[in-house]
């Protein structure tokens, strides 16, 4: 079913719901003039009727949106008390058929309730924040807050003011305290602040910091609120299915376009935080090394310029300060998602090719044989530009050169790959096998289609290997299971990919109400699951590495199995398929492969590692006694520092551009540059270090399926 045709079939729901109109309890008036219910309305029939999933809007619908909105608001329990919840109860069960009538009295009570507990903050951290602390007091804060239950009243909810203002105190205290010392190191005659010194400037910082944070809080608008309510109701369908304010619909469009400015990082709000949810490929930010997806912005800095604090800030506004002109240096304060430390990257911005979206190449010579790594960064097409370039024309045209350079294996690295169009996936797929099934897709209620490359050319019939990871998502999940389901070639990286195997759609609200005079924003929504040809989904289980190699993400929780409300794993029948038989030696391939990575002491490192971060993302228990907090980071920062180099690593290979590009890169620089930090991290890559083993151990089978013309 194309696009425009699921389009029509939704508008036809709609409109005979709008004719009927009269007969809900929903008014013409409300309909045309109050915005908030005609979105509320327009979702509500597109979700029920449109959705894979099938959903009863019922009482555990409600209760779904009734915890989601409050924790939206409130996920730091900063706001709301216990007594507010009892209040908020009476609305528990009656959301859904609250919004059958388009009523959204149960926003307006938490909303409103809000705005009065945004007053009641402002009082309580300035009243907090007048005197000093008891630093001695053997006391400890809980930061995991989806455990901590809401405070009692509101002498409960000032005491845990007290200690998150407290907290924050102690880490100003101790940041202070470093720089002294190294400071002193650099002058021994440098001036040392006492403890009651630095007590109160950290005490006047984390004030001026809380005071910008609320200006910035009462600059939102009741739509920016009104989206987190809009969110939690259709999040109840499934993680991936989001409401888009204009504004933030927007901002995808501008991201759709392919060029990006600043440090080449997607950002997206997280409660009251900045978090990094995509690197971009050949970026600033990707370039430098330190930033990573997870990662949450705490402070920006426009180079040596006192740090700005975003917490709380719109993201409209943090990314202004994040953007700025090319050559420029901004510093980010960062808290780590793998282990929770803080750390200051300096990134000098950079206007973000499109180019290093692409697909592009390196070739490498080992033990005297060449071979060829191509990279993929996303599955990328322009549906609305025949003429473009698309990730499977760039592939074909990519083995195509490689090929002429005499190149005797293939290496496809999908690391980070969160997908794109399963088109191209489909038309990948196709250039390693004859011809045959590559996916099959499902609508709700419909039975599984298979997706078929019917083009007999193989363009590339020898050792193949696909590099994932914890990040392959989507269409890349879709290509390495078709490769692995066939045996074409050997699935190498972490344990598991992401697991996507759903698709959505992006739907404009006013096509459903075209003389609507507002903009309504859009609904990407789920409409579709992928299937393996061998009937399974890679929903949840994504595709299990044939050789998987210990990373950081190993003991993490990392990927759609770790998201709420996330769609199940199951099956469909297998599609009529057959195994290419690719290689000789596959097993034997795989068992030395293993063998290595477990006899290797820098993955046996790197295991460990895993495991460290795994422990310290569950500890979320930190010392209010500022000697006990300080001896707190002393430890982990020693503990660290085991791991330090476990990432260093240096091969004897030479990674160069392949020879039609070294034209190009003679007449631009900047290229050049993004080639030759490409190659030097190439060389630092054990990852890519064992593939090329796997790949040089491989033995093509001649009678192989996949060689027939």
């Amino acid at each position: 079913m194309k696009t425009k045709q699921f389009l029509t079939l939704i508008s036809i729901f709609f409109l005979a719901i709008v004719t009927s109109a009269n007969t809900k309890n929903i008014s013409t008036a409300a309909v045309n003039n109050d915005k908030d219910k005609v979105i509320i309305y327009i979702l509500k029939n597109i979700l029920t009727h449109g959705h894979y999933v099938e959903k009863d809007l019922n009482d555990e619908f409600s209760e779904h949106v009734y915890n989601e909105f409050i924790n939206g608001l409130d996920p730091s329990k900063r706001y709301f008390t216990q007594e507010d919840l009892k209040e908020f109860s009476k609305y528990k069960y009656q959301i859904d058929n609250q919004l059958n009538e388009s009523n959204i009295d149960f926003y307006h009570l938490v909303y409103n309730r809000f705005l009065e507990k945004i007053k009641f903050a402002k009082l309580t951290y300035r009243s907090l924040l007048l005197e000093p602390f008891n630093y001695k007091k053997k006391e400890n804060i809980d930061l995991d807050y989806d455990k901590v239950p809401f405070a009692k009243n509101e002498s409960e909810l000032i005491d845990y003011w007290r200690k998150q203002l407290k907290l924050q105190i102690l880490s100003n205290i101790e940041d202070a305290e470093l720089q002294q010392i190294e400071k002193k190191k650099k002058d021994k005659k440098a001036k040392q602040k006492s403890f009651k010194e630095l007590e109160v400037e950290a005490r006047e910082k984390v004030l001026q910091n809380m005071n910008d944070l609320y200006v910035r809080i009462e600059e939102l608008e009741n739509s920016d609120w009104y989206s987190t309510f809009l969110n939690s109701v259709v999040s109840a369908f499934d993680p991936h299915t989001t409401y888009m304010s204009p504004r933030i619909k927007s901002r995808f469009d501008q991201d759709m376009s392919g060029k990006l400015e600043g440090i080449g990082a997607r950002l997206q709000k997280d409660g009251i935080y900045t978090k990094i949810v995509e690197l971009i490929s050949g970026g600033p930010a990707w370039k430098q090394g330190d930033l990573e997806e997870g990662d949450i912005i705490l402070k920006v800095a426009q180079g040596d310029e006192e740090p700005l604090d975003i917490v709380g800030m719109r993201l409209d506004d943090a990314i202004k300060f994040i953007k700025g002109k090319k050559g420029t240096e901004v510093r980010l304060t960062v808290k780590k998602k793998l282990d929770g430390s803080i750390m200051v990257i300096p990134i000098i911005r950079d206007v973000v090719e499109l180019e290093e979206t692409f697909v592009k190449s390196s070739v490498v010579v080992k033990d005297g044989k060449k071979y060829g790594i191509i990279n993929l960064p996303k599955f990328y097409i322009d549906f609305d530009d025949k003429n473009s370039r698309t990730a499977s024309t760039d592939m074909e045209q990519e083995i195509e050169r490689l090929k002429n350079e005499g190149v005797e294996g293939l290496i496809v690295d999908l690391r980070g790959n969160g997908g794109g169009s399963l088109k191209t996936a489909i038309e990948i797929g196709g250039l390693f096998i004859d011809k045959g099934p590559i996916v099959q897709v499902k609508y709700r209620n419909e039975p599984a289609r298979v997706k078929n490359d019917t083009d007999p050319k193989v363009q590339w019939d020898g050792p193949l290997v696909v590099m994932v990871n914890e990040m392959s998502a989507s269409a890349s999940e879709i290509f390495a299971a078709a490769m692995q389901d066939y045996g074409r070639g050997v699935i190498v990286g972490g344990k598991q990919t992401y697991g996507k195997g759903t698709v959505q759609n992006v739907l404009p609200l006013n096509y459903y109400l075209k003389k609507y005079p507002d903009d309504l924003g859009a609904l990407k929504m789920t409409i579709q699951k992928f299937y393996r040809i061998n009937g399974g989904s890679t929903q949840i289980e994504g595709v299990y590495s044939d050789i998987a190699m210990p990373d950081r993400y190993s003991y993490m929780e990392f990927g759609e199995r770790d998201l709420k409300g996330a769609l199940p794993w199951d099956k469909v029948p297998q599609a009529k398929y057959s195994r290419t038989n690719s290689y000789t030696n596959f097993n034997e391939v795989v068992y030395n492969s293993k063998q290595r990575i477990n006899n290797n002491p820098k993955f046996l490192s790197i295991n460990e590692y895993a495991k460290w971060l795994k422990k310290n993302q569950d500890d979320n228990l930190y010392s209010l006694n500022y000697s006990d907090y300080k001896l707190q980071n002393k430890q982990r920062k020693e503990e660290g520092q085991q791991f330090k180099d476990i990432f260093k690593f240096e091969s004897d290979l030479t990674f160069a551009a392949p020879q039609y590009e070294q034209p190009i890169l003679a007449q631009d620089s900047s290229l050049k540059d993004k080639r030759t930090m490409w190659h030097k991290n190439l060389k630092k890559d054990i990852y890519v270090y064992e593939a090329l083993n796997v790949l040089s151990e491989l033995k093509m089978n001649t009678n192989s399926l996949a060689l027939k013309q």
